[in-house]
């Protein structure tokens, strides 16, 4: 329930640092104006949708994933300490730094270019997932260094993107022209008339090939998967120790 509570509160309010250049909600969405500024942009904006599908995604990447992956693999959930003031501060830092790194991806997104002394990088699709993917290895180098949490975090990498399928078919929300440069099931991923088209057609619609995400989410994945596994071993010494 700890997890649940801290990925229904504080998980959207972290979402909410980089929605705003990515999608846009069209079910029960929130948004709360920003009074220090006069641009377009909101202080928060998300959905009441988001709310309990963060919760239920800290159990399963903070818990549930890392579990399972550590029975799997013989490897080892928690991390080298057992010290719960020292796992409430990872927690803390882990929490902290994934806001960090899901406000790069908003920088990143909204700007074309970095100025580098006297020269410009460029910052096409391939060198913005560089410079998230480090961001992501620094936080797990500090924080975690565990194989586990690493192949946890990898994973929902790559499938936490392909689970917002769904929610963006059924209209919860859609990307933005200008970010959604990620077509997961377009081409021949599918054989046309197929088992897998049939079932693809059935769960997403007949236009499942145009559904559009933003590769930038993944790397953002990875360090909400980071966060979540160190709230969850926090919350589970801190529930041995009573």
């Amino acid at each position: 329930m700890q997890l649940f509570f801290v990925g229904s509160t504080v998980g959207p309010l972290v979402d909410s640092l980089h929605n705003q250049c990515l999608l846009a909600y069209d079910v029960a969405p929130i948004t709360i104006s920003n009074p220090f500024t006069s641009s377009e942009s909101s202080l928060f904006c998300s959905s009441w949708a988001v709310p309990p599908l963060l919760g239920v995604a800290y159990i399963v990447l903070g818990f549930i994933l890392p579990k399972l992956l550590a029975n799997i693999t013989g490897g080892n959930y928690n991390c080298q300490t057992t010290d719960e003031g020292e796992l409430r501060n990872k927690a803390i830092w882990a929490v902290m730094s994934t806001a960090f790194i899901i406000k790069l991806s908003e920088y990143l997104q909204t700007h074309d270019a970095i100025a580098l002394g006297g020269s410009a990088l460029t910052l096409d699709a391939q060198t913005k997932l560089g410079i998230m993917a480090a961001a992501d290895a620094v936080q797990w180098l500090a924080l975690d260094r565990t194989p586990v949490a690493l192949l946890a975090a990898t994973i929902t990498a790559f499938g936490g993107p392909l689970s917002e399928l769904p929610f963006v078919a059924h209209g919860f929300w859609h990307y933005l022209p200008e970010s959604a440069d990620y077509l997961p099931l377009s081409g021949d991923v599918f054989q046309s008339g197929g088992i897998a088209d049939a079932l693809a057609s059935m769960l997403l619609g007949e236009g499942y090939k145009d559904l559009s995400l933003s590769s930038i989410t993944g790397p953002c994945y990875f360090a909400v998967t980071t966060d979540a596994i160190a709230l969850g071993r926090y919350f589970y010494q801190s529930r041995l120790s009573k």
